[in-house]
């Protein structure tokens, strides 16, 4: 059997090491076959981050990791190993303002910076405006992929297709919104600063007053290694 090549991404990479070299596969620093994510859900976006279109292994290391597979670690490795397996491919988001460009598994997060004070925005679908100004704390832009995440802690809901608004802490109600996934959302900063983020990623833009974030579908695909 062909030697399978991993890179190991994880805080604690060097406890799951041992298992992942007696289950077969060979530890390299480049040119990896896949990327193994040992922790969290956090940890997952880190590997795409760091490794993006690489096929991701994902074995748990945490008790927050609801994209990992129900097997146990050891059989997860072992199915691999065996080519029992399939790849599936989750689609990211892109957000562009500023010249600057974040690419997001999970989602996009526009926030604003100084918790005393509230951004006020509006929000466009392919260019028509959609609602009024806006107050709060953001907006979450999801992709199906990370709809379990910061976007169901707003919504108390998640979805399986398409491109998911939620509001966050606003002063007036205003619900959630899924739209088809080809749909270009942009946000208009009336109010800032605000700040946007992609998934866990420690790179940001900042925004102004006046200045407007674009949101919408990626070429790029995330790559998960689903054992069976």
């Amino acid at each position: 059997m062909s030697s399978m090549k991993v890179i190991v991404v994880g805080q604690n990479a060097k406890v799951i090491i041992p298992l992942v070299k007696k289950s077969g596969f060979t530890i390299v620093k480049t040119k990896p076959d896949f990327i193994v994510s040992y922790g969290g859900d956090g940890t997952l976006m880190h590997a795409e981050h760091l490794y993006p279109g690489i096929p991701k292994i994902i074995l748990k290391g945490s008790l927050v990791c609801k994209k990992a597979s129900p097997f146990p670690n050891d059989e997860v490795l072992k199915r691999i190993r065996a080519k029992k397996y399939t790849i599936g491919k989750a689609w990211k988001l892109e957000a562009h303002a500023n010249g600057k460009v974040l690419v997001g598994l999970n989602d996009i997060v526009i926030h604003n910076t100084d918790m005393r004070h509230a951004m006020r925005y509006t929000v466009s679908v392919d260019g028509a405006q959609i609602a009024n100004s806006i107050i709060g704390d953001g907006v979450v832009v999801a992709t199906p992929f990370g709809s379990t995440g910061y976007y169901r802690s707003i919504t108390d809901s998640f979805f399986e297709v398409g491109l998911g608004l939620a509001f966050n802490n606003s002063t007036e109600q205003a619900d959630h919104i899924v739209l088809n996934e080809e749909r270009k959302v942009s946000i208009h900063i009336l109010r800032g600063p605000a700040v946007v983020y992609a998934d866990n990623q420690e790179d940001s833009i900042t925004l102004q007053g006046g200045e407007v974030i674009i949101v919408y579908k990626s070429k790029q695909f995330a790559k998960i290694v689903r054992p069976k």
